[in-house]
């Protein structure tokens, strides 16, 4: 699963990624965890805000979004909360690492994970739009997890769904929409360009999860 992730020196968002409406530059974020707003980047390369834990639109219930802060790439085209996301509404998710744990309850070691060049990437994600019965409406994301490459599998069995650079432009394209040819790019990243680092930390906060 990815339940914790960071973003620092947000400026070079704009630099990395292609962006297209004007946007304040966001602030260091060494612990963005699930429930809290997160940047995204949408079709025609739109940044804005979504609450991480994805509501289904045809939830009834919105704390189910708690459950479904990752979605797992395996059979993701059939299941019943991603299957429409996955052709229509496609994002990106900026981050400059990632965090797992390791170990023993009571002493586990946190690691960071990022690429060895300190370059930003972008997480594969999926959105939906919910409306309450009052009529307040809120964009919800997911991020999508893989098996794990090399780096992560002595430290985690999951890994987040990291594109490649060459890939995201297909991703956000709408008119891209069948599933094999989204489906292709939902692969662990290449294990050359990444590093885990150990850290001091307390173990995060367990959520439950499809990813």
């Amino acid at each position: 699963m990815c339940g914790r992730y960071e973003l620092v020196d947000g400026k070079r968002i704009f630099v990395r990624f292609p962006v297209s409406n004007k946007t304040p530059v966001p602030p260091d974020n060494t612990d963005i965890r699930p429930t809290q707003q997160v940047l995204v980047l949408q079709a025609d390369h739109v940044l804005s805000l979504m609450r991480w834990g994805l509501i289904p639109a045809w939830a009834k219930d919105p704390s189910v979004g708690t459950k479904m802060i990752n979605a797992r790439a395996e059979g993701i085209a059939e299941k019943p909360s991603f299957k429409r996301p996955l052709r229509f509404q496609r994002c990106i998710l900026p981050a400059s690492g990632f965090f797992e744990w390791q170990g023993a309850p009571g002493a586990k070691t946190k690691y960071r994970i990022a690429r060895k060049d300190g370059e930003l990437f972008g997480f594969a994600g999926l959105y939906d739009n919910w409306t309450s019965p009052a009529g307040e409406r809120l964009s919800t994301c997911t991020i999508i997890t893989t098996t794990p490459n090399r780096v992560l599998a002595p430290i985690h069995n999951r890994m987040p769904v990291i594109l490649m650079p060459e890939d995201e432009e297909e991703w956000l394209n709408p008119d891209v929409s069948e599933p094999e040819e989204l489906v292709r790019m939902l692969t662990p990243y290449p294990n050359e360009l990444l590093e885990a680092t150990a850290m001091t930390a307390a173990p995060a906060t367990a959520y439950r999860t499809q990813g």
